[in-house]
């Protein structure tokens, strides 16, 4: 409502006489401006170019063709013989004005803003007049209207004509500076929710340093003038978001535009000024998406909670929930007030971890950061903390050491108040080990989740948490079915330690995954890590007990300090370690990497591709690769229809892949695309049996002989 304001007290300032104290009023204040031709003379029937020069004293500007917040393009109102024709002024780029809370576009010192002029053939006159009133505005701290009469005699003649020597430099220099399309850049346009996201693909190589880069939209109402603008390098060239202008009625058919280099770079040696003119996309890679547009608030719910509940059964949860479910077992003779606590204590965790994380999500997202479910497991540190994490509660289940709060409390801990933090904190870890599974019906519901506003969005995540911790709530709340558990016994004992091994598998995953992002070396000093860190707890279980004497038990913590800060250090060096670079497969590999610009060539020509958006901390994914897309029957129906397969490997994050992934209304992986020729891409189901996979594949012509080259 402020900038409204601006706008409109700025306008009424435009419609009141500046100065009108003064007795004598300038009619071009501190500017001028003058016709100017680039020869000197022409010949009838051929188009030539004449030229509003303008000059402007220092601090003062006019505007281009969109003048931004305020202001108004430059324009003349011509008086011409008969028979004459001039064609629209031909804006070369402009300069951003900051006025906060405001920006212009325009120009400031000097600028020449040509125009076409073409004589009919059979003009027979020695010489043409131009004659016409220029209007402009010009502004500093205040805005002054601005008007000059110009004219222009040039002698009409059938010779070659010859270039104003004063001149010809100023229009070539100024032809430069128009927006040109560039050889060897391609733009892509998306609508998003927030405005449009401008995907520039460079297909020439080379590097051009586009961060610094502004795209200047060439019609008013489209964008936010004054948003800053931030270029992110991607695979083959830059991306950026840009804000929809508030007065915005409609999202545009296409956009239009100049996208400027800072002064001292070019895009082919010589333009500073791409050309950008591509149509809006309403979604990316097709209309995926529509799946998840069309859902309604309360279906979004309902999948959340339904999504929430099968995500129990995913494999990344297994090995916390099962501890959960051991300490039930182990507290069946308390009272019912003391289980239905920690129960409620459990959800307590899982619902504010959920909103946690949502928050930070949508709080990234809000300041341009392309993120999606589960983006924490993108960053080393994490995969590497979890690691340590996984690997101290198999240590802990195993025996080889106990501590009396906190993890000890995880494992099911009912009697002590330090219990009921336990059982929260249970919840917090059960909700982050969760993350790297996407279950049915969640994704759908996350993807809508993320392009709704943050309260609803919010409401989503907590059906989310609701629905993951449900059964567990429920056990709490009626322990008569915890009676038909067997008794406490060694069974209970030795099945604790059995547990350890899970957590001990997930730690090796985790490796796994730390060495995807780090490479082999990052790998090599998590190992290490975790060897500090099982000595510190080896030597915490043999002299940190009770029965040690005091001097021998302060011995003991100190060394674990000293093995806890080691083992730190170790992951840290790890994190720093140069990622495996993403290699191109080569000519007989089954998988290709993403590349949406192939992937739009071969579904234009009619070649079937299968799409698999995946992440090395995608538990899920890895289950579907081994049961699904690896299997026999599924490689070979691939082959039969001649379907031609990329892999978008997310487990970095990559602003490319997120943008595709909301292209489909979803917001992590799993997720699996099928493009049948000439058809709309199929969405298969987040957890793949080869059935589902080969019945998709069936609907599919046989292969054809498309150019499917890598």
């Amino acid at each position: 409502m402020f900038r409204f304001t601006l706008v409109l007290l700025l306008s009424a300032l435009l419609a009141v006489p500046a100065r009108a104290q003064e007795e004598v009023r300038d009619a071009s204040p501190h500017s001028d401006a003058q016709l100017v031709g680039e020869l000197l003379s022409v010949q009838p029937g051929e188009p030539f170019e004449v030229g509003l020069s303008m000059t402007m004293e220092p601090n003062w500007h006019s505007y281009w063709i969109n003048p931004g917040d305020a202001g108004m393009p430059t324009e003349v109102q011509w008086r011409l013989p008969e028979g004459i024709e001039v064609g629209p002024i031909q804006w070369p780029f402009p300069e951003r004005i900051d006025q906060p809370p405001l920006a212009s576009y325009g120009y400031s010192d000097d600028v020449l803003l040509p125009m076409q002029v073409r004589l009919p053939a059979e003009f027979s006159e020695p010489s043409v007049t131009l004659e016409g009133k220029a209007v402009w505005l010009i502004c500093a701290d205040i805005c002054l209207p601005a008007e000059q009469e110009v004219s222009l005699t040039i002698p009409v003649n059938s010779a070659h004509p010859e270039l104003n020597p004063e001149w010809s430099a100023v229009f070539e220099a100024t032809r430069n500076a128009y927006p040109h399309g560039i050889e060897g850049w391609e733009a892509k346009a998306i609508a998003t929710d927030t405005g449009f996201r401008l995907e520039l693909i460079n297909t020439r190589g080379g590097f051009v340093d586009v961060s610094e880069a502004f795209f200047f939209a060439d019609r008013k109402a489209v964008l936010h003038h004054a948003e800053d603008q931030e270029f992110i390098e991607v695979r083959d060239g830059h991306t950026v978001e840009l804000v929809s202008s508030e007065f915005a009625t409609e999202t545009p058919s296409r956009l239009t535009g100049a996208l400027v280099l800072p002064e001292g770079q070019t895009w082919d040696g010589t333009h500073r000024a791409m050309a950008v003119d591509v149509p809006v996309e309403s979604v990316a890679y097709g209309s995926g998406a529509a799946s998840t547009a069309s859902i309604s608030f309360f279906a979004a719910l309902l999948f959340a909670f339904i999504g929430g509940l099968i995500l129990n059964l995913m494999p990344c949860v297994f090995p916390i929930l099962s501890i959960k479910i051991l300490g039930f077992a182990q507290g069946r003779d308390h009272s019912r007030a003391v289980l239905r606590n920690h129960g409620l204590m459990f959800g307590l965790g899982v619902i504010v971890s959920f909103l946690l994380l949502a928050g930070v999500l949508l709080a990234l997202r809000a300041g341009g950061q392309q993120l999606g479910w589960g983006f924490q497991l993108q960053s080393p540190w994490l995969i590497g903390g979890l690691a340590l994490l996984m690997f101290a509660l198999g240590l802990m289940l195993i025996g080889v050491f106990q501590i009396g709060f906190g993890l000890a409390s995880a494992t099911g801990k009912l009697d002590t108040k330090q219990g009921l933090g336990g059982a929260f904190w249970s919840g917090v870890l059960a909700t982050v080990v969760a993350t790297p599974c996407t279950a049915p019906f969640m994704g759908t519901a996350l993807g809508w989740a993320l392009g709704q506003p943050a309260a609803s969005a919010l409401l989503v995540f907590t059906l989310l948490g609701l629905g993951m911790a449900t059964p567990y709530v429920l056990l709490s709340l009626f322990p008569q079915w915890i009676q038909r558990l067997p008794k406490p016994g060694q069974w209970m004992e030795s099945l604790k330690q059995a547990l350890a091994f899970p957590l001990f598998a997930t730690t090796v995953w985790l490796v796994w995954v730390f060495g995807h992002q780090t490479g082999i070396n990052g790998a090599a000093y998590l190992l290490l890590a975790l060897t500090f860190f099982g000595m510190g707890a080896w030597i915490l279980g043999r002299w940190g007990l009770p029965t040690n004497s005091p001097r021998q038990r302060g011995t003991a913590r100190a060394a674990v300090v000293v093995a806890l800060i080691l083992a730190i250090i170790s992951t840290g060096v790890g994190v720093g370690q140069t990622a495996q670079a993403r290699t191109t497969p080569s000519a007989d590999s089954e998988w290709r990497n993403f590349d949406p610009a192939e992937i739009d060539r071969l579904v234009a020509a009619g070649q079937p591709v299968f799409v698999d958006f995946t992440a090395a901390w995608c538990l899920s994914c890895q289950a579907n690769k081994a049961v699904a897309l690896n299997a026999s029957s599924v490689r070979d129906a691939f082959h039969d229809k001649g379907v031609v397969r990329f892999r978008a490997d997310w487990t970095q994050r990559d602003p490319v892949i997120t943008s595709a992934l909301e292209g489909f209304g979803r917001s992590g992986v799993p997720l699996y695309v099928l493009y049948p020729p000439n058809g709309e891409p199929i969405l298969l189901p987040e957890i793949l049996r080869p059935g589902i996979v080969t019945d998709a594949l069936s609907q599919l012509p046989t292969a054809v002989a498309i150019d499917a080259r890598p």
